[in-house]
């Protein structure tokens, strides 16, 4: 069937599944309606072999009288024709007229049916009850029933149905109605499965012999689209699809192996001259005609694709996927094209233009017709390519028939249009009616230039709106060049330029260095016939830059640019261009190369330019703009170079060149680099057992990798109306300069006459009344002008002073802008802890400065000032580095109280170096310096690093007052000396007997050789002595070592209680040649000299046992012996001695065992009453049980003074470094003398402050007083005693010490 109606509509196929009727016809019409409407109410799953997935399908079939001719014949396979179940009709409930006629019948039907092989049948008796009331005398309905089973099925019982009343509507009809109908289904869809099995195992089978001499594509074809039509009478189009779609990459691999050499007899059809191109045609379900023409293999190779493609849209359309059918469509014609120029077929020219124009319209309005204009406008992108398509051939029949020349059409071009219009043949009658139709719109934009022009507009404006309506900007530029092709063919170079313009845009920022070239070209043309003088020379600067242009391309646009600065040399008016299509800035060297220079010294700077042209190019004038500014100079000295923002000059590179970074090609979009790819292999193994499958790459940031850059970013050539000079600014400029080709260096120089900062901003070069400017200098260039203050600076030569040795200083002195004129000296402030030592010959150095090194500034630090603790913290600048001028000798004076040096003649900008050498003297107390303080008062806090440096080492800083000829204020200049040496010292008993040993530790990195150590007491004491056990009188001490002395003291009378001594010792460097030796001193006093109390322990086993054992009680005694009588220090000592005639003192004992060795029981502390008495004697016994076994040691024993409530703690810090006794464990309760004697101590690691004078919740507490060094001796220290394990132990643990 075949519309008229101008709009296209979606046809079906009115193909089913034949069925014949014989029998009683009547009864069948009777029940036709009813049949063919009930029988497609209900789906059934159709199970399909191959293991392919069952489907749900609601079968329709073709209800026909049954003819012997509607059988197949031997070798028909034709499934559209196939009767695929035979059904025969009676209601006869007659014996005997079943006997007369139905059975012959039947046997007559079923004769046939084997005659042709077909076992697809079924006989339904249908039972009436009008019939039963008109035949009295019939047998019962299941007599003929059960005739016709026994007859005709005894096998299959099941093809003999039973139709009850159809006509009626009661339930026992619709019951019957039903298993009717279920029975008609399921063997429809049997036969139905069954045959399209067999034919498509014939299919396949003639599809394996494709390789046969005789095998044809078209037959093959005629029998796989046969498959398709089943598949869509069925309604299931994908699978129709499927079958199209299988025929359509058999064709396609054919004739690419065609294009290989291998080709196949039957293309020979195919490869015949081309002789219609009338476009396809999607308004017919079925294309008959070219149908018919491929049955009898005369069809060409665009009518097998046109007539593939539309049954392909019909089944697409079907499946409601009309945006595939546009992504199908521009692939078929791509192929086309493809496919003609392999199979060489003989196209004339224009020809498949005009195929392709009309099918890219024919597919448009194929899909208009089907969708609203909502969803068209939606999926725009889906047919913005046929769009583009369907213009790109519009406009290549245009320059073909000479529809775009400015003269018009010339004969030729009319033959060749008559020609093409001649192949498309007359109008299909589908698109007779349609004003829009693509055969009407292809003629009439044929027919003249205005036509044309608005069709070739009209088509470009939609895709380009299309294409800026989804976002490819890229894309809509693309058709704006095509159409800026098209305005310069006219003469209208106007509207060229803006799209001309556009493109550019889009090639450099996709980094397409040839379409970019070409465009410029195409733009230079517009810009000069339009009369853009600025914009054509900037271009013409571009083109002549580009190295992708020849050279002589080259060289035409350049001597376009000189010529028009040669004839506009006397018009006055400037035009200027951007630098970067001129020349490029590669290198910029100062010198000297810290750019650094101070009022009125010569900086040189030279610039290296390449030179983009092909030819040289002379310059009449090359400037740079340099930008002055005080802010950022100043005064060094106070400020400090570098005081503001930091200078960027390249001090970094090799000889302070700065390097600009290699600039992208003229014009071209500075593209950023891509991602580092991320790769990871990919492996696919079988689940089963682990075996590797495939392998491969996958890429994890394809996303970043294939990220479209914006289209909108602007990317114009350099607009010439943005570019301008500085008025007003500084220039340093050279005249008539040659520029080559490649590099050039041009040597500049630079102002220096006022202090502060220049940056350098523009470079302008000057070709007649053509300027090309570099707008911005980046990175930012500077060079610096100084006026600097004259300073001093005091640094030693060694990294520490050392107190006690001779140590050399230098001094610097930078004399800035002052002059230093004769009798100009420094006066510096003698001290006598510090003196100079005279040299016989001190020299001065006067040196130049030149640049390159760099020094300490000292920004924000007072004028002259010269804290060498702070040298190393400041921040490094540069500065001139030196050369030698003249050495002269120092005249050095030196009074009472004042150093006069007299400094050498010398002039600005140079600096003056000589050294002296210094002693300071080690001071013979403790050194205890006073806290450092800020000017505002706060105290300085020394920095981490050098507490950690110098740990240990004592600091000594010694001040010089500096008097400056050149300043009205004195500086002063702190220098930090460290102590080599430290000392402590102890009093150590053996009884009665004291010995003093005092303990030098030599805490510098240097070694020191040592004489001459002595002990001696400030008071003059005929009765108390001290006598040396040391050894050798010179002694070498290594860094980080300790040397000890020993003195063993003698008295005839009681000591004093308190004794001044003094340590004296010699000291030199232990490389040193001389034989002078320093003295160190080291003052201290000794309390408490005599011993007051002897203790002793002893540990007895048990009774009955030779040794102690573990886990048994032994006794412990410990006895305190009185070993002097009263002194008078201890008179003088207020609650020491107890009131009464009996002379008594209270102590506190205390037994502890830091060691766990010793378990003590009962008792471990208590309070006793001595008697003041020589050689009185009390004792304590206690049990203790030891806890291991072996030679255990004893416990300790503790004696403190027991003081009443009232009396104040009498001890005092120590002050000089003696050695501490152990921490005491005291009551953290207060006790009474009675709890004191019968209670034991419970807390032993509580901890009082002894000079506490607080009390406890208000009562008043008696304290313990430790005695001083020495007053005690415990005779049992380090005794030990032997501990046996026990018997029933069966782990032995043995303490070994």
């Amino acid at each position: 069937m075949e519309s008229h109606e101008e709009k296209p509509i979606i046809y079906t196929m009115e193909n089913k599944p034949i069925v014949t009727c014989a029998g009683d016809q009547t009864l069948f019409s009777s029940l036709y309606n009813s049949l063919t409407q009930q029988l497609p109410r209900e789906p059934m799953e159709w199970r399909r072999s191959y293991g392919r997935a069952p489907k749900m399908i609601h079968l329709e079939a073709n209800f026909v009288q049954f003819k012997e001719d509607l059988l197949p014949k031997e070798g028909n396979k034709a499934l559209l024709t196939f009767p695929f179940l035979h059904i025969f009709w009676t209601d006869c409930c007659d014996t005997e007229a079943y006997k007369a006629s139905v059975k012959e019948d039947i046997v007559r039907w079923q004769s046939l049916l084997r005659l042709h092989s077909t076992l697809d049948w079924l006989i339904v008796v249908v039972e009436s009850d009008a019939k039963k009331k008109n035949k009295t005398n019939i047998l019962p309905r299941t007599s003929i029933v059960d005739k016709i089973r026994n007859d005709f099925c005894n096998k299959q019982s099941d093809r003999c149905v039973v139709l009850s009343d159809p006509l009626k509507d009661s339930s026992r009809s619709q019951e019957s109605w039903s298993s009717f109908l279920t029975k008609l289904r399921t063997l429809l869809l049997m036969s139905f499965t069954r045959n399209l099995g067999r034919f498509e195992d014939d299919m396949r089978t003639l599809r394996e012999k494709r390789t046969e001499p005789g095998w044809s594509f078209c037959d093959y074809f005629m029998v796989q689209e046969e498959l398709a039509f089943v598949f869509e009478m069925l309604q299931q189009f994908e699978d129709a699809l499927v079958q199209y779609d299988e025929l359509d990459a058999l064709f396609t691999q054919y004739v690419l192996n065609f294009g290989a050499g291998d080709g196949a007899n039957w293309l020979g059809s195919f490869c015949q001259p081309l002789r219609s191109w009338n476009g396809l045609l999607l308004r017919r379900p079925i294309d008959m005609e070219k149908r018919e023409q491929i049955q009898h293999s005369q069809a060409s190779l665009l009518d097998l694709r046109s007539y593939l493609f539309s049954r392909q849209c019909t089944l697409l359309l079907f499946l409601l996927r009309p945006w595939e059918v546009t992504r199908r469509a521009l692939e078929l014609l791509h192929t086309c094209v493809q496919e003609l120029r392999l199979l060489e077929v003989s196209v004339p020219q224009g020809a498949l233009d005009c195929w392709v124009f009309l099918s890219c319209l024919e597919v448009l309005q194929r899909i208009e017709g089907c969708c609203d204009r909502a969803q068209l406008e939606a999926n725009s992108s889906h047919t913005v390519g046929l769009w583009t398509y369907a213009t790109e051939k519009l406009k290549s029949l245009g320059y073909l028939c000479g529809l775009v020349a400015k003269n018009g059409p010339n004969s030729e071009d009319l033959n060749k249009t008559v020609d093409l219009l001649g192949g498309l043949g007359a109008e299909r009658p589908e698109t007779a009616s349609s004003l829009q139709s693509p055969y009407k719109k292809l003629k009439e934009a044929l027919s003249s230039v205005e036509s044309f022009e608005k069709h070739y507009l009209e088509l470009s404006h939609t895709a380009m709106d299309m294409y800026r309506t989804i976002g490819r900007t890229r894309s809509a530029r693309l058709m704006g060049k095509s159409l800026a092709e098209f305005y310069m063919r006219k003469g209208d170079p106007k509207r060229a330029e803006s799209f001309l313009q556009d493109s550019v845009k889009s090639y450099l920022s996709e980094g397409w260095a040839l379409p970019v070239a070409h465009t410029r070209k195409q733009m230079a043309e517009c810009q000069k016939l339009l009369g853009q003088t600025e914009d054509y020379l900037q271009t013409s600067a571009l083109l002549a830059s580009d190295s992708h242009l020849t050279d002589s391309e080259r060289k035409h646009f350049c001597q376009e640019i000189l010529s028009f600065a040669g004839q506009s040399a006397g018009t006055g008016h400037k035009v200027i261009l951007n630098m970067s299509s001129f020349a490029q800035l590669r290198q910029l060297q100062f010198r000297p190369a810290a750019a650094v220079v101070h009022v009125g010294a010569s900086l040189q700077l030279e610039l290296r330019l390449r030179s983009l042209m092909p030819v040289p190019v002379r310059l009449e004038q090359l400037a740079i703009t340099v930008h002055f500014s005080l802010e950022k100079g100043g005064t060094w000295g106070r400020a400090g170079p570098g005081g503001g923002a930091p200078r960027r000059t390249g001090q970094g590179s090799p000889g302070g060149a700065v390097q600009f970074p290699g600039e992208s090609p003229p014009g071209s979009h500075p593209r950023t680099p891509p991602p580092t790819l991320e790769l990871y292999e990919m492996q696919d193994r079988s689940p089963s057992d682990g075996v590797l499958n495939s392998t491969g790459v996958v890429c994890k940031n394809v996303h970043l990798l294939l990220r479209r850059q914006d289209s909108a970013v602007s990317l114009d050539t350099p607009s010439v109306n943005t570019i301008a000079m500085e008025d007003g600014a500084q220039l340093l400029k050279t005249h008539d300069v040659s520029l080559l080709p490649g590099n050039n260096d041009i040597l500049f120089t630079a102002p220096s006459q006022e202090p502060g900062t220049y940056t350098l901003r523009q470079l302008c070069a000057t070709v007649g009344q053509v300027q090309f400017v570099l707008p911005h200098i980046y990175p930012i260039v500077q060079y610096e002008v100084y006026s600097q203050e004259p300073q001093l600076t005091v640094e030693p030569l060694a990294d520490n002073l050392v107190a006690g040795l001779p140590q050399t200083v230098k001094f610097t002195v930078v004399t800035g802008h002052y002059s230093i004129k004769r009798g100009d000296a420094l006066q510096l402030s003698n001290s006598d802890s510090m003196p100079i030592l005279p040299a016989p010959r001190c020299t001065a150095r006067v040196l130049s400065s030149t640049a390159g090194e760099s020094r300490p500034a000292r920004g924000g630090l007072p004028l002259l000032s010269a804290t060498v603790h702070n040298l190393h913290d400041l921040p490094c600048l540069p500065f001139p580095s030196t050369e030698l001028v003249t050495e002269t000798v120092l005249s050095i004076q030196s009074s009472e109280k004042v150093t006069s040096i007299s400094l050498p003649l010398a002039p600005p900008y140079h600096t003056v170096e000589f050294q002296l050498v210094v002693l300071c003297h080690v001071p013979a107390g403790p050194v205890r310096p006073d806290p450092e303080r800020l000017t505002n008062g706060e105290p300085w806090h020394r920095p981490r690093s050098r507490l950690r440096t110098h740990s240990g080492m004592i600091t000594l800083d010694q001040k010089i007052s500096i008097d400056c000829p050149w300043s009205i204020y004195s500086t002063l200049v702190a220098l930090t000396f460290y102590i080599p040496f430290k000392a402590k010292h102890s009093l150590l008993s053996a009884g009665k007997r004291k010995y003093v040993q005092v303990c030098l530790q030599n805490v510098s990195d240097m070694n020191f050789q040592l004489a001459e150590q002595s002990l001696i007491l400030q008071q003059r004491l005929t009765t108390l002595g001290l006598r040396s056990l040391n050894g050798q009188t010179k002694q070498r001490v290594y860094s980080k070592q300790s040397v000890f002395y020993l003195w063993e003291m003698t008295w005839s009378i009681e000591p004093p209680p308190s004794l001044q001594c003094l340590f004296s010792i010699s000291f030199c460097p232990a490389d040193s040649q001389s034989s002078h030796f320093t003295p160190y001193h080291y003052e201290f006093q000794l309390d408490s000299l005599s011993t007051l109390y002897s203790v002793s322990a002893d540990i007895q086993p048990a009774s009955g046992e030779s040794h102690c054992k573990t886990g048994s009680l032994c006794g412990l005694e410990v006895s305190i012996t009185r070993l002097s009588e009263v002194s008078e220090a201890e008179k003088q000592d207020e609650g020491s001695v107890e009131c009464g005639s009996s002379g008594t003192t209270k102590l506190m004992y205390e037994v502890v065992d830091n060691s766990s060795n010793w378990a003590v029981c009962g008792k471990s502390s208590g309070i006793v009453f001595m008697p003041i008495a020589a050689q009185a004697t009390h004792k304590v016994r206690m049990e203790v049980m030891p806890l291991f076994a072996g030679n255990l040691p004893f416990p300790s024993i503790k004696v403190s003074k027991y003081l009443p409530h009232q009396a104040l703690p009498a001890i005092q810090p120590d002050t000089d470094g003696c050695l501490e006794n152990d921490n005491i464990s005291l009551l953290d309760k207060g006790l009474t003398d009675d709890q004191a004697d019968t209670s034991s101590i419970r807390s032993r690691g509580s901890v009082v402050s002894l000079g506490s004078g607080e009390q406890q919740r208000g009562l008043p507490m008696p304290r313990l007083e430790p005695f001083g060094p020495g007053q005690v001796f415990n005779r049992s220290q380090g005794c030990q005693v032997l501990v046996l394990p026990s018997k029933d132990d069966h782990v032995l643990e043995v303490n070994v010490t």
